[in-house]
């Protein structure tokens, strides 16, 4: 019995078809069978099938006598499969290179999952690869598998079945097969989920959904799409037959009317003379599988107004009404702002009276992003080595999902926020907290900081206008006299901290708590991480990860990847991260050896699955440095970034391993194996040395034990740098590059003066 049934169902695809099955069978997970289903095609679909089962065994070729459609076609092959597990692969779409050993792993570490949805990206026919756009939806953080009562934000991924595999015993049971007619997907995805006992996500572009110059049949003008009807008339049927499903039809009543509304408002799919016919038949749907309870919100109300009232002239009227409604709402959407604004701080005053919670602990990163950073690590190690202390997170609701289950999210702005705020024993962040927030007696609040300082910080920034962009220096100094501890890596940054920061706080030197992954995590972490990230295997993973421009608008100025990648070959592969405050991804052309990792939610998760850094001014390279890998520095504006920002040292003359002045010099030291040379590997012991002294894999534990045992003495003392284990690079035996290995001009002598903070 295989492990894997894939299931790829041809009609008139015979320019396609060839690459969809080539990418089943060059997977490197072998232990596959896959089912080719040519649907009476009119076209060479069926000669290509069975070309392919006359060269593989692995491949079982079914011919249908007459043309059933795409779902009947797909239930042929379901009945032919024998494998553990079902997937469907359109026969336009391909599998991405190792998707089914990534598939493979993760329903291994998930124990075999009823249904495992996994990512996809869209592949034009300009050459353009867009990822889905929700994908932060299939984040493996927290626990798994799980119910989709515990992760309801999958439904708002694309409602497809090509995205998820199966167990096949689960669809059995179930009873799943799919309907004739368009839009099939929808009454075989949602009892899927719904019913799934165990869920669980894998956080990797997995399969590239093609997207036709031409469109697909969907986008075809047809009578066809009035098919969608009776595709929610099963689905609702489903739910029916099975009443433990009824808290769902809130939800799917709404994804019904989104759905009709979508095909109605889409150019070209239903003939001009049946559009009206449609909305009138919308109409009687919105009637009969309304539930009470179930509002649209936002922009959706114009829209299911639109499907509820059922008529063009109506729709016409709505819309001006809307508008007109939107523009006279103005003032009073204000007015109303103020009354909340004002009743939430009377609500903060009264919480402000009431007794502190000795047992509660609120955490929160970058200005309300999800889970992570310093102060993510600090909350694991509260609930490991302080599990008395209930934790909160506060994130806006698009991270939500990066929490854990047993944290409480809060929304910024809410009630339970300001209630969070005001009676929390323990408040963590690594930036300041509401400017409102009044410090009260008995509170302790841990600023974490996020990273050692190269570039110049808080009162030292007085006389950079480019880069204090009108800070305000007095709040500044008011949200640090908050601080009751301030989190330090090492001396250098002790000093600056207290000097530009000066207050009353006391600074625990004890190391970044984010960093402490680096020691304990393990090989098949890496290798699960590169797995997730679509790294192939036997290749050098270079993390490129610049840092913003004070004296730049938009994102920083950006190597030619591309062109570094051609000029180094296929043995190289580039993780692409632009700074945090950078929107824009730091390339246009994303895809291939280039992988963009912008909306990543772990930095330390791409420094472990890298293999090298590169980077020019950014703080990362202060952390990576704990991993002892290769570090590249590149300083081709080092002029312009010092006048603008202003660094504590001159990072060329004491660096973390080469320097590079250009990009051509960049690929020279990659070329000649400078970048992981003996000489970079002094530089970076020294740097090492010097910068993380007390990241051994305990920093979180020793601040907890410090801050909320109050365990003063006696705390894990500091692991040797000689009896460090950091996780080894995946691809350290490919790391050396034959060559000479002479030395780069840029590449400062080792040993020369360098005006450190420590040494003023």
């Amino acid at each position: 019995m295989p492990r894997f049934s894939v299931i790829v169902p041809a009609y008139k695809v015979q320019a396609y078809l060839h690459e969809c099955l080539e990418s089943v069978l060059g997977q490197s997970f072998l232990d596959l069978e896959l089912i080719a289903v040519d649907d009476c095609s009119p076209d060479a679909c069926g000669a290509i099938i069975d070309e392919f089962a006359a060269r593989d065994a692995r491949v079982l070729a079914v011919h249908l006598p007459e043309n059933v459609g795409l779902g009947r076609a797909r239930n042929a092959g379901l009945e032919r499969a024998t494998g553990d597990y079902l997937i469907f692969l359109d026969s336009d779409d391909t599998l991405t290179p190792d998707a089914l050993r990534a598939v493979a792993d993760r329903l291994k570490e998930t124990g075999d999952p009823d249904v495992l949805v996994y990512d996809y990206a869209r592949t034009y026919w300009t050459g353009e690869v867009v990822r889905n756009q929700v994908s932060a939806q299939l984040t493996e953080e927290g626990p798994a598998p799980f119910r989709l009562d515990e992760r309801p934000g999958l439904l708002r991924l694309l409602m497809v079945v090509w995205n998820k595999a199966y167990r096949r015993e689960f669809v059995e049971g179930a009873g799943l097969r799919f309907p004739p007619g368009y839009y099939e997907d929808t009454p075989w995805t949602y009892p899927a989920l719904m019913s799934a006992g165990t869920i669980a996500t894998l956080d990797r572009i997995c399969v590239h959904y093609r997207q036709r110059r031409h469109g697909s049949i969907l986008g075809t003008s047809s009578r066809k799409h009035f098919d969608v009807f009776e595709q929610y008339d099963r689905v609702f049927a489903h739910v029916a037959a099975h009443p433990e499903l009824e808290r769902w039809r809130p939800v799917l009543f709404r994804r019904m009317i989104d759905h009709f509304s979508t095909v109605f408002v889409k150019r070209g799919r239903l003939p001009r003379a049946a559009r009206a016919e449609f909305l009138r038949k919308a109409r009687a749907y919105h009637r009969r599988y309304r539930v009470p309870g179930a509002p649209a919100t936002g922009r959706s109300r114009l829209r299911h107004a639109l499907v509820g009232l059922g008529a063009h002239r109506t729709y016409r009227l709505l819309s001006l009404l809307s508008r007109i409604r939107r523009r006279a709402a103005r003032p009073a959407a204000g007015l109303r702002h103020a009354v909340r604004g004002a009743a939430l701080q009377l609500h903060y005053r009264v919480q402000l009276v009431l007794p502190l919670r000795a047992d509660r602990a609120v955490f929160s990163s970058y200005w309300g992003r999800g889970h992570g950073c310093n102060p993510g690590a600090l909350e694991s190690a509260f609930r490991s080595f302080a599990p008395h202390i209930r934790t909160a997170w506060i994130a806006d609701p698009g991270h939500h999902h990066t929490i854990p289950a047993q944290a409480r999210p809060l929304r910024p702005g809410t009630a339970g926020y300001w209630t969070a705020l005001a009676r929390s024993k323990y408040l963590v962040n690594n930036v300041n907290f509401d400017r409102r927030l009044v410090k009260r007696p008995g509170q302790i609040m841990i600023q974490t900081q996020h990273g050692t300082p190269l570039k110049r910080m808080g009162l030292d920034l007085q006389d950079r206008p480019a880069a204090a962009r009108g800070t305000d220096f007095a709040e500044l100094l008011r949200g640090a006299d908050k601080w009751d501890f301030c989190l330090s890596a090492n001396r250098h940054s002790t000093l600056v901290w207290e000097r530009v920061f000066p207050s009353s706080y006391t600074t625990l030197e004890y190391g970044l708590p984010r960093n402490d992954v680096f020691q304990q995590a393990t090989s098949a972490d890496v290798a699960r991480l590169r797995e997730s990230l679509g790294i192939p295997a036997d290749t050098v993973a270079v993390l490129y990860a610049p840092t913003f421009r004070d004296y730049r608008r938009g994102r920083p100025p950006a190597l030619d990847l591309e062109r570094v990648l051609r000029r180094l070959g296929p043995r190289f592969v580039v993780l692409a991260r632009p700074h945090h405050s950078c929107a824009a991804p730091l390339t246009d052309t994303a895809g291939g050896r280039v992988i963009d990792v912008s909306g990543h939610p772990s930095v330390e998760s791409l420094c472990l699955a890298s293999d090298a850094l590169v980077t020019d001014y950014s703080s990362l390279m202060f952390d990576y440095a704990a991993l002892d890998r290769p570090i590249v520095v590149l300083t081709d504006d080092w002029e312009a970034y010092e006048a603008a920002r202003g660094t504590y040292f001159d990072l060329r003359a004491f660096p973390p391993g080469a320097v590079a002045r250009s990009e051509d010099e960049l690929i020279d030291v990659f070329a000649t194996g400078h970048w992981d040379d003996a000489r970079s590997s002094r530089l970076r012991t020294a740097f090492r040395e010097r910068f993380c002294p007390y990241d051994d894999g305990r920093a979180a534990e020793r601040v907890v034990r410090h801050v909320v045992l109050g365990e003063s003495g006696g705390l894990p003392s500091v692991v040797p740098f000689a009896e460090r284990r950091p996780v080894a690079a995946a691809g350290a035996a490919l790391a050396q590059a034959p060559g000479s290995g002479r030395p780069l001009g840029s590449v400062p002598v080792p040993g020369a003066a360098v005006p450190l903070t420590e040494t003023l």
